[in-house]
């Protein structure tokens, strides 16, 4: 049974019998096809009793039309996509259509109003769902995206200096990757140095990197269609001991929750691992974030792992484990590897070291 056979056979339990797909990612995921529209439309058409169909630029159809084995169409921007798409599907009056709520703008959702005759009801969860468990195939091909995290850290750790700014070191990391055949990051990296790393998302800019203080590294890369997503906090000359004990903390944070997790526990329980150990030490208020993020063909995918979610932790769930503290003015320290978890505990797809390293500036 294909990805589309499963996602229609549990969309007729809902008594849906029509879906449009209109997430670049979950349209690969279901298809193989990979491809980023831009501005312009490119929807996934599923009937129950007809063979799908994939709506796309006119320029992507000829490399679309060599993935899929269904009709493809292509529309020139000359043309009126919605008026193109009333003629070309074979079916339009469905009682309920499943859309991606958390992807369509205004603008697409009043686009297919003029499609479709049947009420809109969310697809969004039933993909998560798919989405949710990896397989073996997923789950190799992120522990290659890891390695290559792993490469471009220590690319970052190599070009540490005193004379460098934040963005000298991720130019020369992205650089370097590109050299190696690694074309996309999974998100902006990051490279925050001193008081800037006191920012969960601090912006890197021309500040040089500071002696005696922690640099941190946030960083990901894109490889086969899946993401990696790792962050390690270093030492660069002598920072005081403050410094050294907060990083500790965050250390003991995260491999407490490490070592917590395993299938039948719950994601808030995984994050209350990791917080209260920070909360015992008095700095609680100061890890303002969730402990992590579902991790996949996105970078940032469902579930959340924090408070208040009860979903049960399952083998093959791929999440961050990223435990951070910030004190505004003095440091910040992130930790952080996304790994998947096995029948009796959590494998990390990122293998960097975790005690803090001390550089040279």
């Amino acid at each position: 049974m294909t990805k589309i056979d499963l996602l229609l056979e549990n969309l007729l339990k809902q008594d849906v019998a029509g879906a449009v797909v209109s997430d670049p990612v979950t349209i690969n995921y279901l298809t193989g096809f990979a491809s980023d529209p831009h501005e312009r439309y490119m929807f996934l058409f599923l009937m129950a009793d007809k063979q799908p169909l994939l709506f796309l630029p006119a320029l992507d159809a000829a490399r679309a039309k060599s993935v899929v084995n269904f009709p493809v169409v292509g529309y020139q921007d000359s043309e009126n996509p919605w008026d193109k798409i009333k003629a070309v599907l074979p079916q339009t009056d469905f009682t309920k259509v499943a859309v991606e709520f958390d992807n369509l703008n205004v603008t697409k959702f009043k686009g297919l109003e003029t499609v479709f005759t049947g009420a809109f009801v969310n697809l969004t969860p039933l993909i998560q769902n798919m989405r949710l468990i990896k397989s073996e195939d997923e789950i190799n091909k992120m522990l290659i995206a890891g390695d290559w995290a792993d490469k471009a850290v220590q690319i970052g750790f190599d070009n540490i200096s005193l004379d460098k700014t934040e963005t000298d070191i991720i130019a020369q990391i992205e650089f370097e990757l590109k050299k190696q055949g690694i074309s996309k990051m999974s998100f902006e990296t990051m490279v925050l140095t001193g008081n800037n790393a006191a920012n969960p998302h601090g912006i890197p800019g021309t500040n040089k990197i500071e002696n005696n203080a922690l640099l941190l590294f946030d960083l990901g890369v894109e490889t086969l269609g899946y993401t990696s997503d790792m962050t390690r906090t270093v030492a660069v000359g002598q920072p005081d001991q403050f410094k050294k004990d907060i990083y500790n903390l965050c250390l003991e944070a995260q491999l407490s929750a490490q070592e917590f997790i395993k299938p039948g526990v719950t994601a808030s329980e995984v994050d209350a691992a990791a917080r209260r150990v920070i909360e015992k030490a008095g700095y609680g208020e100061y890890f303002n974030h969730r402990l992590g993020h579902g991790l996949g063909m996105d970078v940032h995918e469902f579930p959340s792992i924090m408070e208040g979610n009860d979903m049960e932790i399952q083998e093959g769930m791929c999440f961050s484990v990223e435990p951070g503290i910030y004190i505004p003015g003095k440091v910040g320290v992130r930790i952080e590897d996304c790994g998947y978890v096995t029948k009796n505990g959590f494998e990390t797809f990122t293998k960097t070291p975790k005690e803090l390293l001390y550089f040279e500036g």
